[in-house]
């Protein structure tokens, strides 16, 4: 909790920072991707066709060093994150470096390898929360259809009861599942709630199916109509009201009902409906060393093995500047869940509603 409450201090820096250019400061959220590999061949996704010159783990280890501790939450992405070999390592290092209040992975589930690599990654970091969520875009066959892989959800349910059994083990691990709700999902929603309902998982999160560089999905019809999704998004603010929470979760998931109704607006308003912070408070590293603001522009602010690896140099460099202009003017728009959360965090009544919202809830549950 003082961790968060570190993190809230310096929502005013940012604001700052993003309507004036000072004081400036490394992202709160990074996302890393250390190789767009992939098993899977999901409608909703051509990453796993690309290759890159990644870098090594020797590379990523001076790039976290110059991060500092300025980043509050890591998302280690892919393609498959456990694809990588070297994922346990990547984790441990930013672990030593950075010191994140979470560090998240996503999963297809497929490996079977996932539960001990994860055991290591939790066991290893200690004092971060680690969040493994875990892809279900349909039941059965149907999941094994969108994600394009033969026996894909026998697999998923192997690897969520090892690493449920696992929770009981490591207070700091978090186990989710995570649907991509798209026009190949949506129309069973209703299942997917259901079943995560029953599966004992920790929490159950959703985003929107969107085109995006990083994944070669540009022009690709995947994303639900407005109407559609605005159903959709009734249904899962629904299912989040519908639970009592304890804790940071009271929290959390008040952000998630804030999330499906800004996705909403922005797919039926097509603009940015509150201010996008990616370039200032959020950004990815790429599998070659490139920096994005984000990975639905994939803006190419500059590569790390041509800064000596040091993350501040493309940050507080020249070339950033355009792509923060054009962010500042609104001129993209998209419901990437990832920076969706951090522009919320950022938003006064966006807050003003959680922090409504959470009391109330806390007032009815203490009575």
């Amino acid at each position: 909790m003082n961790s968060m409450l570190s993190v809230l201090g310096r929502v005013p820096l940012f604001q700052l920072y993003r309507r004036f250019g000072w004081p400036r400061l490394l992202p709160l959220n990074m996302t890393l991707s250390p190789s767009p590999r992939c098993n899977s061949r999901c409608l909703t996704c051509n990453i796993w066709k690309k290759r890159e010159d990644e870098l090594t783990l020797d590379e990523w280890e001076k790039v976290l060093r110059s991060l500092g501790k300025a980043p509050y939450w890591f998302t280690i992405s892919g393609g498959e994150p456990f694809l990588y070999a070297g994922v346990v390592e990547l984790a441990l290092m930013v672990y030593e470096y950075n010191r994140p209040g979470i560090i998240n992975i996503p999963t297809n589930s497929i490996l079977p390898g996932i539960p001990e690599k994860v055991r290591r990654i939790a066991e290893g970091c200690p004092k971060s929360q680690v969040i493994i969520n875990l892809s279900l875009d349909g039941i059965g066959e149907e999941h094994d259809r969108i994600r394009g892989v033969p026996g894909n959800f026998k697999k998923f349910e192997r690897t969520l009861k090892a690493l449920l059994e696992l929770r009981d083990e490591l207070p700091n691990l978090t186990v989710g599942i995570h649907s991509v709700i798209s026009v190949f999902s949506v129309g069973h929603l209703d299942e997917l709630l259901a079943y995560a309902e029953a599966s004992g998982a920790d929490q159950y999160i959703t985003e929107v199916a969107e085109t995006r560089v990083e994944l070669d999905t540009l022009g690709l019809p995947i994303t639900p109509d407005p109407e559609t999704y605005r159903q959709a998004a009734e249904r899962l603010i629904a299912y989040v009201e519908a639970h009592s929470y304890r804790g940071v979760a009271r929290i959390t998931e008040a952000f998630r009902v804030e999330y499906y109704k800004l996705a909403q607006r922005i797919l039926t308003e097509q603009e940015q409906v509150i201010p996008c912070y990616a370039g200032w408070a959020s950004a990815q590293i790429y599998a070659d060393g490139t920096v994005w603001p984000c990975c639905v522009r994939a803006d190419d602010l500059g590569n790390l093995r041509d800064h000596h690896y040091d993350f501040k140099e493309i940050w507080f460099g020249e070339k950033i500047r355009e792509v923060r202009r054009s962010i500042a003017a609104r001129e993209c728009h998209c419901p990437l869940a990832n920076a969706s959360y951090t522009n919320m965090l950022h938003h006064i009544p966006t807050l003003t509603r959680v922090g409504a919202k959470v009391a109330r809830r806390t007032t009815d549950d203490g009575r």
